[in-house]
C-alpha cells in the first residue's frame, strides 16, 4: 500500500467529450484516485477500457445525458455504494462511495439549484439534507474519509469573484452555507483552503456563457473535504487552473490533494 495518497476530483461535463483531456491529465499527473462528476453516460457506455490501459479500475454510477459520478483508482475498491440509501429507483445519479487503501472516498455531484425561486433549489436543499443525514448516520469523523466533488457551493467571500452581487443567490446562499457549517461541525475540513488560507482568486469553475475564464470571474465550488485524521496529514492541495485554459475544456478545473496515509491504512 502507498504511504501517501493523491486524490483528485473533476467535473468533466461529459466524459465522452472530455475523455482525451482526462486521459492526458491522468498520464501526466497519475493520481491514486480520481473522482469524476457529470459523466453524462449510462454505465454500459462508460469508457472502462481506456482507463484500464492506464492501470485504473473504475466504479461508475451514471445515466444518459445528465449527472453521473465515477471513482477511478489504481488500487482495488471495496464496499462500493451506489447512491444514497433513500434514493428513489429513478432518482438522479449523484453519489458514489468506495473504500480504497483503507480510505473511504465519496464522489458527489450536488445539484446546481438553478435559482432560489426554482423547484430545483428545493431539490438541492433536499439532496444536501439527505447527504448530511448519510454522513452523520452511516460514517464517523474518526475514520479516514474524503468528500470529493462538485458541491455547487462557494464557502466564503474569498471563494468567488463578486460576493456582494451574488449574496443569497444559488451557490452562495445562507441555506447552502448552513449545510457546510454542519459538515464542519461533524468534522470535515476544507483541504484547499487550509493549505491556502488567504489566497484570493482560487477558483475551480468559470462560466462558459459569460467568458468567465478570460476575465477570471470564477467560483470555488469543487472541493475535497477531509476528516481530521486526513486533514491533519494533508501535504498539499491545489486547483489545476491550467486545465481550464485548454481547447474544448470542461468549465471546471481539477482539484488535487495529497495526504500522508495513517500507518494502519498504508501497511
Amino acid at each position: 500500500m502507498p504511504k501517501t495518497l493523491t486524490v483528485a476530483t473533476w467535473n468533466v461535463n461529459s466524459i465522452r467529450v472530455r475523455l482525451p483531456h482526462v486521459l492526458d491529465w491522468l498520464e501526466r499527473h497519475e493520481p491514486d484516485i480520481l473522482c469524476l462528476q457529470e459523466t453524462k453516460v449510462p454505465d454500459a457506455d462508460f469508457p472502462f477500457e481506456a482507463f484500464e490501459q492506464l492501470g485504473y479500475v473504475a466504479s461508475v454510477y451514471g445515466q444518459k445525458g445528465y449527472n453521473g459520478v465515477a471513482i477511478l483508482s489504481f488500487e482495488p475498491q471495496q464496499q462500493v455504494r451506489y447512491g444514497l440509501p433513500d434514493d428513489a429507483p429513478d432518482d438522479q445519479r449523484r453519489f458514489l462511495l468506495a473504500t480504497i487503501c483503507g480510505v473511504t472516498v465519496a464522489s458527489v455531484y450536488v445539484p446546481n439549484g438553478e435559482a432560489v425561486t426554482s423547484p430545483k433549489f428545493a431539490y438541492k436543499l433536499s439532496f444536501l439534507e439527505r447527504l448530511t443525514h448519510f454522513l452523520t448516520s452511516h460514517l464517523t469523523p474518526e475514520i479516514p474519509f474524503l468528500l470529493c466533488g462538485d458541491y455547487n457551493i462557494a464557502p466564503a467571500d474569498i471563494d468567488l469573484y463578486d460576493p456582494e452581487s451574488n449574496r443569497e443567490t444559488v451557490m452562495f446562499h445562507s441555506r447552502e452555507h448552513a449545510f457546510l457549517a454542519r459538515w464542519r461541525q461533524w468534522g470535515l475540513r476544507d483541504s484547499v483552503r487550509e493549505q491556502h488560507p488567504d489566497e484570493p482568486g482560487l477558483y475551480s469553475w468559470w462560466d462558459y456563457r459569460t467568458g468567465g475564464f478570460a476575465r477570471n470571474r470564477g467560483w470555488r465550488i469543487d472541493h475535497i473535504w477531509a476528516t481530521p485524521v486526513l486533514a491533519d496529514a494533508c501535504l498539499s492541495a491545489s486547483i489545476d487552473r491550467a486545465e481550464r485554459g485548454r481547447e474544448r475544456p470542461s468549465d471546471h478545473a481539477p482539484v488535487v490533494a495529497t495526504f500522508r496515509l495513517p500507518s494502519k491504512t498504508s501497511g
